[in-house]
């Protein structure tokens, strides 16, 4: 998995000497491997890069606080961290949708991440992320579009980028029990259901064909927006 992260790093220059990455920390599979991850990567990549982890504290929209569970996780890891609060707009009906939601954590994280000095934002998003993002991009608005490893942001202020791009969701949840990460408990709300659909869907294939339908789906939207960029002979 190693191999992959460095992949992804280099193949779109995901991090540079000197940079100060948030690791955005939501306590499941995917955001704790992606630390332990970047934190092996650093003493191979053969250049330095600071870590901090930032986890949004999500009681106010009525989800469990996780703090006493990762807490003692990141302080067996070594790694600066910081626990933020997520504030909700006054007029922010309850429970959240998942869209609400994400937009909420996104912008705690963006506003820890910023007040801390970084320069880079790292999610969790894996390769079976982003199949089932093209996929549904394509179902339901058209649009052949996936989620890009590296998006400035903020006239290039905080850039968001993603190094488990290459790795599917599976081999990260392999990952986190082998390593005995910490085991945090499900999201209380019913998560989307066109995007249950579609992992299912995905989900429904063997092993192989999952590998393949990953691999053409990244091939046809990456290669689609390099054609209408020019950067591609149509």
């Amino acid at each position: 998995m190693l191999r992959q992260v460095a992949r992804a790093c280099k193949e779109f220059g995901l991090l540079a000497d000197g940079d100060r990455v948030a690791v955005a920390l939501s306590g499941g599979k995917d955001s704790t491997s992606l630390l332990d991850l970047l934190l092996r990567y650093r003493e191979r990549a053969g250049f330095s890069y600071e870590l901090v982890a930032i986890h949004v504290v999500g009681t106010a929209a009525g989800f469990p606080d996780l703090t006493d569970m990762l807490s003692p996780w990141l302080e067996g890891l070594g790694v600066d961290y910081r626990f933020v609060p997520l504030k909700l707009p006054p007029d922010e009906l309850l429970p959240l949708d998942c869209f609400r939601c994400s937009w909420n954590r996104r912008k705690a994280l963006f506003l820890a991440a910023d007040a801390l000095g970084c320069n880079k934002l790292a999610f969790g998003h894996h390769a079976d992320d982003v199949a089932v993002t093209t996929l549904m991009n394509l179902l339901f608005t058209g649009r052949l579009e996936t989620l890009e490893p590296k998006v400035p942001f903020f006239g290039g202020r905080i850039t968001v980028i993603r190094p488990l791009i290459y790795i599917p969701a599976k081999d990260l949840a392999a990952y986190a029990r082998a390593q005995n990460f910490p085991i945090v408990p499900p999201c209380p709300y019913r998560a989307d259901d066109n995007r249950q659909r579609v992992e299912e869907f995905l989900r429904s294939f063997g092993g192989r064909q999952q590998a393949m339908i990953r691999a053409n789906l990244w091939r046809a939207a990456t290669r689609d927006k390099n054609r209408e960029s020019g950067d591609e002979p149509i």
